[in-house]
């Protein structure tokens, strides 16, 4: 089971890298918004290759989500908000990867593709402190960086 963070959500990454690579066979995008808009679903779902289920659902619903789907199962969360949620509601999650986060004011840039607000600073903080390795890499075949805790 993989979980990663990417404010994009469902993309070219994630549909040509992270999903071949982590076997899934359920797509499993935990956004509210997005739960609540069918078209989006219908549209991103034409990029999703046929072979993996995908899962559009609000983040209250992930638990019982994951219990459904198994091992073989690729959570996305847009934000470290939403991951934090998911953790404090429960969800075990071994590794924690940050594919993308855009930059904006009063955030830290870390890297190219990851710039941390304050909150998302804390938010990582209790992941860690619940024991969720950081794993900060856009694509697999990157080197896996977890060197940047110092800075939360």
């Amino acid at each position: 089971m993989w979980f990663r963070v990417d404010n994009r959500l469902v993309h070219g990454q994630v549909i040509e890298a992270w999903l071949p690579y982590t076997g899934a066979r359920h797509l499993v995008v935990a956004n509210n918004e997005l739960a609540a808009d069918t078209l989006r679903q219908q549209i991103v779902e034409l990029a999703v290759p046929q072979r993996v289920r995908t899962h559009f659902i609000p983040l209250r619903l992930l638990a019982a989500t994951l219990d459904a789907c198994g091992e073989d199962t690729f959570v996305l969360f847009a934000n470290c908000q939403d991951a934090r949620r998911a953790c404090d509601d429960g969800i075990a999650m071994q590794v924690l990867n940050l594919g993308n986060l855009h930059y904006g004011p009063d955030k830290l840039q870390l890297l190219p593709h990851v710039a941390l607000s304050a909150q998302d600073r804390e938010d990582l903080r209790f992941m860690r402190q619940h024991l969720v390795q950081l794993d900060f890499r856009c694509v697999p075949t990157e080197t896996v960086r977890g060197y940047y805790d110092q800075l939360l």
